[in-house]
């Protein structure tokens, strides 16, 4: 079966084709707002304009037409409405009479790490700029053992970059790469760790690592500068990467499994996965990253999570779209 899957949760507006497990297409088109964070309307005017280039790059790719296509699949949320609202809205448009599959972001993304990755039943440590959970299966539904109680870690490392190094600098609106980049060099600052049970927060992090910007970055040269920048960098990746690493291990050790999977745009960054290794070669268990043309938004995964439904009996949607919609409220009826 042949499915064209969706994705327009947030700044990406992506369209991936897959048949059974084999990839056929992965075009997207990504919004990068001149400055500043995502405006929801720049992002859904942005998806308007580039979704038929984006079907046409992902059909060309595969080299079929929409009449090869078995089944639609689109992202209903979570997300920002305008954007999720075009998504559905094309999806509706370009099905015509075929089945059409609402998916969770979330789930797709720990769906296609499993795929590529082979692993079965991980803890899947959700990070990105939208998102930051810890998650597992069990009892017929993922769980959430863990998650941010204020901002997500890549929307943190975002407006930390945007409002530190990134200031006059319109292509480094997004901070992950980076502050990957800025890491290296740097030495330890300290900076708040904060931990609650199984949950975490960031805004406090990165309230405190700008303000020591600001505050000690008056009165010195480039150069010094740059290193200050270099440490806050690496402080800021080391203090929330051993929290999240904390938080991870305990899911472990609480639900008796063996692996460990990241997905997201944030499991690209070396240094996080650096330590989940490290953790889990400790600990015995099996670590996996999802390659990093898939950590990110895109719509492979969304067309895999739609093939996964599809066959094991979800119902087709009438596609429309939930932009609060959590994985712990998704039914992954190929997991019972």
């Amino acid at each position: 079966m042949i499915c064209l899957g969706i994705e327009s949760t947030a700044h990406t507006f992506g369209i991936g084709i897959m048949n059974d497990e084999k990839v056929l297409a992965n075009a997207r088109d990504m919004f990068v707002p001149p400055t500043g964070g995502i405006n929801p309307l720049d992002a859904k005017l942005h998806h308007e304009k580039v979704k038929e280039q984006v079907l046409a790059a992902a059909l060309e790719q595969a080299n079929l037409s929409m009449d090869n296509i078995d089944l639609v699949a689109y992202a209903a949320g979570p997300g920002l409405p305008p954007c999720l609202k075009t998504g559905a809205q094309f999806a509706r448009q370009i099905a015509r009479d075929k089945p059409v599959i609402a998916v969770n972001h979330g789930v797709a993304h720990i769906e296609i790490g499993k795929l590529l990755c082979k692993c079965t039943d991980p803890i899947a440590v959700y990070v990105s700029g939208g998102n930051t959970q810890i998650i597992g299966y069990a009892s017929h539904r993922y769980r959430v053992f863990g998650e941010t109680q204020d901002i997500p870690i890549g929307n943190a490392i975002d407006v930390f970059i945007r409002e530190t190094y990134g200031k006059n600098r319109k292509a480094e609106s997004f901070g992950g790469p980076v502050m990957d980049r800025l890491a290296e060099g740097g030495r330890y600052t300290e900076l708040p760790y904060v931990v609650k049970g199984m949950d975490l927060s960031f805004s406090g992090i990165m309230t405190s690592a700008i303000q020591k910007y600001n505050k000690e970055s008056k009165g010195k040269n480039g150069q010094e500068k740059e290193q200050l920048m270099r440490d806050l960098c690496f402080s800021f990746e080391e203090t929330c990467f051993a929290m999240l690493t904390e938080v991870t291990e305990r899911a472990l050790a609480h639900t008796g499994k063996n692996e460990v999977l990241l997905v997201g745009g944030v499991a690209a960054s070396p240094r996080f996965r650096e330590m989940i290794d490290i953790m889990c070669c400790e600990r015995g268990a099996q670590s996996f990253v999802v390659p990093r043309e898939y950590s990110g938004d895109q719509g492979v995964m969304i067309s895999w999570t739609g093939l996964l439904g599809c066959n094991h009996g979800q119902k087709k949607a009438d596609t429309d779209f939930n932009p609060l919609w959590r994985v712990d409220q998704t039914e992954v009826p190929w997991m019972k």
